[in-house]
């Protein structure tokens, strides 16, 4: 990987690293993190595409790990971002360094979690000519699992405000939860409500809604069944907004599908699963296949 800057058009410098291709150059891929992870996370799966053709670019969001500027690192009080900001601002302009890039190549995103939703929010994002989310929500409160929703409720919708309020951001470092959020992120995520377009300002929600109804890129949205935040009611909420999509959505099994006893939200893209999940999912990024026909979800 070489590590490079994607400027945003409101001027944030973001940090990331470019996975070139080894052989012929299948498409550009973009990895969209889950929020409060790093985009490091994602730089084995990025290689393993890498060593199959694929060009990557992974990078973190803005006020996280190499987008951090220097002036909020010790404290992100202040700073004012939004989980749209990583969307509108971020996603675009990885978005359109890819497509300068490689414009001649199919232009692809992996999303995780939030990162499966932001892509929508983007002006470019009819750009995109695939997608595979993996655990793709925004995390509304209601389409949690049931037996963890008190306990999530508890942690993001109680403690998170209450934190975030007293420091001016999210401390997540410190607590050992995640990494330190913008006070923007956490309390769009702690007072999301079940239509995303509601942290937007009343004037702006219809276009909003309308821009992510813009997306042409065929869409597999994929989830484990013990994935406490993408349940099903999630992903068919989340998917809903992508009305101009072809949209597939798979609910795999731990161990028949996958062979682990628990998978949960964030272990697909840990290299245990380099032999099974990373290597299915190449069929939907070369082919747009299905790999999963059997595990298919009603939308």
């Amino acid at each position: 990987m070489r590590e490079i800057e994607l400027i945003c058009q409101d001027g944030v410098r973001l940090g990331g690293r470019l996975r070139p291709a080894e052989g012929p150059l299948r498409a550009a891929v973009i990895v969209n993190c889950a929020t409060g992870v790093l985009a490091r996370y994602y730089h084995r799966y990025a290689d393993f595409l890498a060593a199959r053709g694929f060009e990557v670019l992974t990078y973190d969001y803005r006020g996280v790990g190499a987008s951090r500027p220097e002036s909020f690192k010790t404290s992100l009080r202040g700073c004012g971002w939004r989980w749209r900001d990583w969307g509108e601002q971020d996603f675009e302009a990885a978005l359109r360094f890819m497509k300068a890039r490689r414009p001649e190549a199919p232009l692809m995103v992996v999303g995780h979690s939030i990162g499966g939703f932001l892509p929508g929010m983007a002006e470019s994002a009819p750009l995109v000519d695939r997608m595979l989310t993996v655990g793709a929500q925004y995390a509304w409160l209601m389409d949690y699992a049931p037996r963890q929703r008190l306990g999530f409720w508890l942690r993001w919708h109680v403690f998170m405000p209450a934190v975030t309020a007293a420091y001016g951001y999210f401390p997540g470092k410190r607590l050992g939860w995640l990494e330190d959020l913008p006070a923007g992120v956490a309390h769009e995520w702690s007072f999301r409500g079940p239509r995303f377009e509601t942290s937007h300002p009343h004037a702006e929600r219809a276009e909003a809604v309308a821009r992510m109804g813009r997306v042409r890129a065929p869409i597999l949205a994929v989830s484990v069944s013990d994935d406490p935040f993408a349940t099903p009611p999630a992903l068919r909420r989340a998917l809903r907004y992508y009305a101009g999509a072809e949209r597939q959505a798979v609910m795999l099994e731990p161990l028949a599908d996958l062979g682990r006893e628990s998978v949960g939200h964030f272990d697909l893209f840990h290299d245990r699963h380099a032999s099974g999940f990373w290597t299915q999912s190449l069929r939907w990024l070369e082919e747009g296949e299905n790999p999963w026909p059997h595990r298919r979800l009603a939308l």
